[in-house]
């Protein structure tokens, strides 16, 4: 079994003293893949930077305190590869990617946008260049003989079951049509090829969601988005017995306004 968990940490050190040591300690997860993390190695505590157990790689961003992805693996990776060849956002702590035996595993944060604004502008630049390395890399690995798994916070709600207020949120960034459009060709078999692994298991779910805004009683009334995804070749997706979202019992328990995403794969 391999076992795969993804969350945005909303800011490692907060996320530190909030739970996520502990809850990293009680994981069984063989990789664990984290977005926003907004530090530099060297400012993480030692039992986030360099966990006992754990081999670890840390992409920050050129800006301080923002963006920043890490993956944290069981064993030590055979290559890790930091940027997908962007001279724009290859500095930006966006993207890390680790071969292991049989799968390269990466961490992504989508750039999160925002209408009218240049970081809608910088959204749609990242997914016009991400979209063509997906497609490379499926390749690179199909000609391997290995599988992909790109985990992350993709900032984008597939479908109506993948937000509640979807209604309210038709024209609001992580919810626009050229935004699904985009996702959709990472789902396409005659495109991207990629397979959402927690929606092939959970077909006819609303939800899962795995974020929650701080605002209101957003968490109480499960009144999220699903936009933590593990997107991963065919052939690992068919091999998915399960995946879920470690939700927290009570809205206190919560060390990030994300929940771990985690699947497991028979190998």
């Amino acid at each position: 079994m391999f076992t795969v968990t993804s969350v945005n940490v909303n800011g490692l050190r907060a996320a530190a003293k909030k739970g996520f040591v502990e809850w990293l300690a009680g994981t069984s997860a063989d990789a664990v893949c984290l977005q926003e993390v907004r530090a530099e190695e060297a400012q993480l505590p030692a039992e986030v930077r360099a966990p006992e157990g754990w081999f670890t790689a840390h992409a920050p961003a050129a800006a301080k305190g923002r963006a920043g992805v890490s993956l944290y693996t069981r064993r030590e990776p055979d290559a890790v590869r930091v940027g997908f060849g962007s001279s724009e956002f290859d500095d930006s702590g966006r993207y890390i990617e680790a071969d292991l035996p049989g799968v390269t595993v990466a961490s992504l944060y989508l750039p999160s946008g925002e209408v009218g604004t240049e970081r809608q502008d910088e959204k749609m630049r990242f997914l016009g260049e991400f979209l063509p390395y997906l497609k490379e890399l499926r390749a690179r690995a199909a000609a391997d003989g290995r599988e992909v798994v790109v985990c992350g916070d993709w900032n984008i709600a597939h479908r109506e079951a993948d937000l509640k207020n979807w209604k309210a949120n038709k024209k609001n960034a992580g919810f626009l049509p050229e935004e699904r459009e985009w996702l959709g060709r990472v789902f396409g078999e005659g495109d991207g090829g990629y397979v959402d692994v927690v929606r092939a298991l959970h077909p006819d779910q609303e939800g899962p969601y795995s974020w929650w805004s701080y605002r209101g009683r957003a968490f109480d009334n499960d009144s999220g988005w699903r936009i933590d995804y593990q997107v991963a070749t065919p052939g690992l997706a068919a091999k998915a017995v399960k995946a879920y979202v470690e939700r927290a019992a009570t809205h206190d328990e919560r060390w990030s306004d994300h929940a771990p995403v985690t699947a497991v794969y028979e190998l």
